[in-house]
């Protein structure tokens, strides 16, 4: 399982910047003023070698009492629970506080892994930045500067040698981890009672029933499975009671960690934003997908016509999935759900070949060349398999850094027709070949020339006269 590292400190520190660091997006505001971020906000570590999940938070101010900051403080506290490490972020241009020292007792109270972090650290001497901020008594500072990334890969490395086996956690091959998520109150826990044939979970109309990840081994025509059942991912800004916050990095970890994921929508609910946003979530982390559109029955002909061009436009981007139409309280249509969860994980870890995968792409580019970018046009030669889980094609040839995103789009289309890769993103790969006649390298073009004219060895080749 991934770990998942919050991100601490005082208001205007420079966490939401680290955030966007860490994740490379700009998902976080960021501006010079504090107060900016005020709800925890979650995202995809990927600076360093491990993966890991990386959690923004307000500005922690744990002296206040009412009001904003008083809720913001609790997002901080609950942030602090939920992570297995903490990066307590201080002001290397303001010096140590005597709110620094409040949240640094906060942090031993709490008893979680603790890393003092000096961030606005650029242009001055770092045994000065940090000397300070020993007196905390959570271990040895370390200066960044989270705007420039100075720092900030040593850092994570520091922080990620505590976790060497994250992502090699031992796996059941002939056992499917299939996680059931979704917004609150969608009949996630009365599906997995609909599935089991049995009241394992407890399932009552009011949202927040399930607080934790439940995993619940079965078996099924002679195949094993472990159904997870998740809390409902609330929109931010309605996660306010304790325990129901701490469910949220379970869910995420848990979408993380299974083999394939039913994203369970509600048909007499309207598709909401945070249903997107679970679904962008599951496509992002690779993982095999399936949609059961529950609370089916009832509906008239119109709601339902309705509900299915909502989804045509609002989950436009899930159209790798299988969708299914379900009654789980009255277990209705439930027979082929498992089926296409089967075909999902199938499609996430097939093997492509090569010669397949090449002729494909010749196929798709004779029928719709790529567009030019500026005067060049890109050609794409061949391509091989690259990963699993999800399918990873990497493709090979010059200029593809011009290729548009709706080629892209094209490509992958084709890709999943003929290879039948339905219920699994599939992430194409493009790297193109070095062009000798680049321009814009003319030192490696000497030193290969020199090496091979021998100038390296200590001579140099005589001139004609």
């Amino acid at each position: 399982m991934k770990p998942a590292i919050a991100l601490i400190g005082r208001p205007n520190v420079g966490k939401s910047t680290l955030f966007n660091r860490l994740t490379k997006t700009r998902d976080a505001l960021v501006a010079d003023f504090p107060g900016l971020t005020r709800d925890r906000h979650y995202g995809h570590g990927k600076l360093g070698d491990q993966p890991y999940l990386v959690i923004d938070t307000g500005g922690f101010e744990p002296l206040v009492k009412d009001g904003i900051l008083y809720r913001m403080a609790q997002q901080t506290e609950q942030a602090i629970v939920e992570a297995d490490a903490v990066v307590f972020l201080v002001d290397g241009r303001l010096g140590l506080t005597a709110q620094d020292k409040e949240i640094a007792d906060r942090l031993r109270r709490a008893g979680r892994p603790a890393f003092v972090v000096v961030n606005k650290s650029e242009g001055m001497d770092r045994s000065i930045a940090v000397s300070d901020f020993h007196e905390l008594g959570l271990g040895e500072p370390q200066a960044i500067s989270a705007s420039h990334g100075d720092g900030v890969g040593d850092l994570m490395e520091r922080i990620l040698n505590a976790y060497p086996d994250a992502d090699e956690e031992p796996e059941k091959d002939d056992v499917l981890k299939v996680a059931i998520v979704g917004r609150p109150n969608v009949g996630k826990s009365t599906m997995v009672n609909a599935l089991l044939g049995d009241e394992r979970v407890i399932a009552f109309d009011q949202p927040g029933t399930t607080r934790d990840s439940i995993c619940i081994d079965f078996e099924r025509d002679g195949k094993h499975y472990t159904l997870v059942d998740t809390a409902g991912l609330r929109r931010k800004g309605k996660t306010v009671e304790t325990i129901e916050k701490f469910s949220v990095i379970k869910t995420l970890q848990s979408i993380e960690d299974a083999h394939v994921v039913i994203l369970v929508l509600d048909a007499r609910q309207d598709l909401s934003d945070q249903d997107a946003h679970i679904a962008g979530f599951i496509v992002e982390s690779g993982r095999a997908m399936v949609v059961a559109v529950n609370k089916w029955d009832g509906l008239t002909a119109y709601a339902r016509e309705q509900f299915k061009e909502e989804m045509e436009s609002r989950l436009k981007f899930l159209d790798f999935a299988n969708f299914h139409y379900v009654s789980a309280l009255k277990k209705r249509g439930l027979s082929g759900l498992f089926r296409s969860v089967d075909a999902a994980y199938k499609a996430a870890v097939t093997d492509l070949a090569t010669p397949k995968l090449t002729r494909t792409l010749i196929d798709a580019v004779s029928r719709q060349a790529p567009p030019r970018g500026g005067i060049f046009r890109p050609k794409l030669r061949y391509a091989h398999q690259g990963g699993r889980n999800p399918p990873v094609i990497v493709i090979h040839g010059n200029a593809l850094d011009k290729v548009p995103l709706s080629y892209e789009r094209y490509l992958e289309r084709v890709f999943r027709n003929v290879f039948r890769l339905k219920g699994t993103p599939v992430r194409l790969k493009f790297v193109t070949s070095e062009n000798p006649f680049d321009r814009n390298k003319p030192a490696q073009r000497n030193a290969k020339r020199r090496k091979k004219s021998g100038e390296d060895a200590g001579f140099r080749p005589r001139k004609r006269p």
